[in-house]
């Protein structure tokens, strides 16, 4: 078993795993179906080639939240192409600055293969949508031998310098993990995000298992606590000399 990790990073990132008309919703953290899509994006894997896309479904994922960004909405309109007329307002949501580490699970040779995608990618990645490009490469590495579980506690705190200098207070961070549930685990909740076809004509989507979790990480930007002096007190030496 071995885990590919990136770090999901960007201006804006919109995760939606429901969409109803001109409402166009963002869940507050990556999906696995964008995660799958992002990947079968860089291998090259065409949207109806739903046997091809089997393999990648097949992983296990999670997902930490490093810094967990600020929800933003926005209006877009359009027109028609050829009739110019106007098109229904849409109303849509973004995470504005965002960091998380996501995390598939599986066999070594499909993930070599796919950390590979990601370094010279067929299609360009996104966060979501397209319109959502990642500010710096996706790619993390390969860990091998290490549970989905541990190698989402073992990499670095990737949230940005700004960001951590607020915490620098602490040596260490509570990170949350939102992973796919072992079969032992019952306090798992559902989400429907487990892709079954990206095809344009019919996108389908399963239920899957989710836990959350917390993880500590050790704070890269802590600064050392400084000494408390005692407090003066001038009176003191007179009380001395008395």
């Amino acid at each position: 078993m071995s885990v590919l990790t990136m770090r999901l990073a960007g201006p804006l990132q919109s995760w939606g795993a429901s969409a109803r008309f001109t409402r166009r919703t963002t869940e507050s953290a990556p999906t696995k179906s964008g995660v799958i899509g992002l990947l079968a994006a860089a291998a090259g894997i065409e949207r109806g080639d739903d046997e091809a896309l089997a393999a990648l479904t097949g992983l296990r994922f999670g997902v930490r939240i490093d810094q967990s960004g600020s929800r933003v909405r926005d209006f877009q309109t359009a027109h028609h192409g050829v009739t110019g007329s106007s098109m229904p307002l849409s109303e849509r949501f973004y995470l504005a600055d965002a960091v998380f580490v996501a995390a598939v699970a599986g066999e070594s040779g499909l993930l070599t293969r796919l950390h590979a995608s990601l370094l010279a990618p067929v299609y360009p990645p996104f966060l979501g949508r397209r319109s959502c490009p990642p500010a710096q490469p996706v790619e993390l590495g390969v860990r091998d031998g290490d549970s989905l579980q541990q190698a989402l506690a073992d990499e670095p705190w990737q949230a940005a310098a700004w960001y951590r200098r607020r915490h620098r207070g602490e040596a260490t961070v509570s990170l949350t993990v939102l992973r796919e549930a072992d079969e032992k685990e019952a306090d798992a909740d559902y989400q429907r995000d487990q892709p079954l076809s990206f095809s344009a004509e019919q996108r389908r989507h399963a239920l899957r298992t989710v836990v959350s979790r917390t993880v500590t990480v050790p704070n890269p930007d802590a600064a050392p606590r400084q000494a408390v002096r005692p407090r003066h007190e001038p009176f003191d030496a007179l009380e001395e000399s008395v």
